[in-house]
């Protein structure tokens, strides 16, 4: 069947959208039992399924293939619809007749999947708007599953506010997922009142609409906001009780208040410079800390919790109710995995400490250089006091990944003076190098941890000067902190796939 649709794919190319439909019978027939050899000999129910990875009009071609053909197309599970420049419904005239006869025909067809992909320059006319907005409302009422709309195809988006949906709600009783990229979401669609089993959200450079200062998510387990445009004049406010994951990154606007989530168990936040939530006292080209005593989370141990008086930071005017809630943390606190990382002039986090609530059931929690300012490391201490189970800590520091340079991870076990977790066995450290920074932040936790006779390093395109004087600061960090890492210097590192001894830096 493969070389037959290509040829029928190239042959019809050319032919309109109209005139694709005129090619096949007005009268649909009991569709053909299987038979023949190859392809022909699979069931109907697995030719529909295999139709649904198809282009909607690549699947429609099909229909000249043989009789058995003509109408399985209209039972294809899937609908992937793509309008751009360069396709084949490239203009609006072409997508308006060919989605006039194709929802039609389909009749009553349930989907599993509907994929509705719209050029940004193609979305500016209303025909193309009408229509998409059509496919939409079908595929709800077509017991859709997984549905998935692209208004933006280039990335970055630079037009999303220019992308708006109809204000109206989308009613779907079968709808579990739901993907929207580069669209603007108003209030009435938001808050998805007609999805009651809708589980999975993932929002792509999208703007929420103005007035939205709250958003429930009733139903949802699974939500996903990356590149998103956010409100700058109030926090907009998240309702999503049953949430079990959440991935929160790279978004613009103030950063919403999230509400309580007991069933939370992994979430990944990455506050980056987009974010309005930032002190205008360090810029975000300076390289010092910043000066702002109203930005600190010096109050997060045991200080006083007087409001902000930083003009520019974030006070009590801004956070929900103003009751001095969390905006992230609180909300976060029933995680048993968290990821919380920030760029260095973001107040968030350092706000959210003063009222730092406790994480109960976390196990897992990584963080980056944020909450690792030395010489105190307030941050770093105020999260360790509040997760009184964690068992592994990862710390990515001074590099932002995916690869680091270097990586180790070591056992540790609590000291008598401990006051962190007694149940955190496992630290970790990904960095670009070994460096002054690094050693201030292990140094602090050998204060309340005894790190374990062996610990494992990677090194990735290290010069072999870079090397020895990454060991030779080891060494001094070992004779400094009072308690080795190592009872017999068996202390190895890995570079090149060969064991090398820290203690003697020799190569094996």
């Amino acid at each position: 069947m493969g070389a037959a649709a290509s040829m029928a794919s190239a042959f019809f190319r050319s032919i309109g959208a109209q005139r694709l439909f005129d090619k096949m019978p007005h009268g649909e027939e009991e569709m053909e039992a299987a038979g023949g050899e190859g392809i022909d000999a699979l069931p109907n129910a697995i030719l529909v399924h295999i139709l649904g990875f198809l282009p909607a009009e690549e699947a429609v071609r099909t229909s000249v293939l043989a009789r058995r053909w003509r109408h399985l197309w209209k039972h294809a599970t899937s609908l992937h619809v793509l309008v751009d420049d360069g396709e084949f419904l490239g203009t609006a005239a072409k997508l308006q007749k060919f989605v006039n006869h194709l929802l039609p025909l389909r009749k009553r067809a349930s989907l599993d999947m509907c994929d509705l992909s719209v050029g940004s320059r193609k979305w500016h006319n209303k025909t193309v708007r009408r229509r998409v907005n059509d496919c939409l409302r079908h595929a709800a009422s077509r017991r859709v599953r997984f549905l998935r709309l692209r208004i933006c195809l280039m990335d970055p988006c630079w037009d999303i506010e220019e992308h708006e949906l109809e204000n109206l709600p989308l009613v779907s009783r079968h709808l579990t997922r739901l993907e929207l990229h580069g669209v603007v979401l108003r209030q009435g669609f938001l808050d998805l009142p007609g999805c009651s089993a809708l589980e999975h959200l993932v929002l792509d450079q999208c703007a929420l609409g103005a007035r939205a200062k709250m958003i429930s998510f009733k139903s949802l387990k699974h939500l996903s906001m990356t590149r998103c445009i956010i409100s700058t004049l109030f926090r907009t406010r998240i309702l999503a009780p049953n949430l079990v994951s959440l991935r929160f990154e790279k978004n613009h606007g103030m950063t919403p208040m999230l509400d309580s989530m007991p069933s939370l168990v992994d979430a990944y936040v990455n506050i980056t410079l987009t974010c309005a939530d930032t002190c205008k006292l360090q810029r975000a080209d300076d390289e010092e800390d910043c000066d702002c005593d109203s930005c600190d989370c010096s109050d997060s141990t045991g200080g006083d919790s007087d409001d902000c008086d930083c003009d520019s930071c974030d006070g009590f005017d801004n956070i929900g109710d103003g009751n001095n809630n969390c905006v992230l943390l609180k909300g976060l606190s029933e995680a048993m995995s968290l990821t919380l990382i920030s760029e260095p002039t973001m107040v968030i986090f350092r706000n959210d400490l003063r009222w730092c609530p406790t994480f109960s059931k976390l196990k897992t929690l990584l963080l980056n250089d944020y909450w690792c300012v030395p010489d105190d490391f307030l941050a770093l201490a105020c999260i360790l006091e509040h997760s009184p189970v964690l068992e592994k800590l990862t710390l990515q520091l001074f590099s932002k990944g995916p690869a680091h340079n270097v990586e180790f991870e070591g056992s540790v076990t609590p000291t008598l003076g401990c006051v962190f977790s007694k149940h955190l066995k496992r630290v970790e450290v990904k960095c670009k190098v070994v460096d002054e920074r690094i050693l201030k932040v292990l140094k602090f936790l050998s204060m309340f941890y005894l790190f374990q006779p062996y610990m494992f390093f990677c090194f990735q395109l290290i010069p072999r000067s870079t090397f020895h004087q990454m060991c030779k600061k080891s060494s001094a960090l070992v004779a400094s902190s009072g308690r080795p890492w190592t009872s017999s210097g068996k202390l190895w590192a890995f570079r090149d796939l060969l064991p090398l001894s820290v203690k003697n830096c020799s190569y094996g």
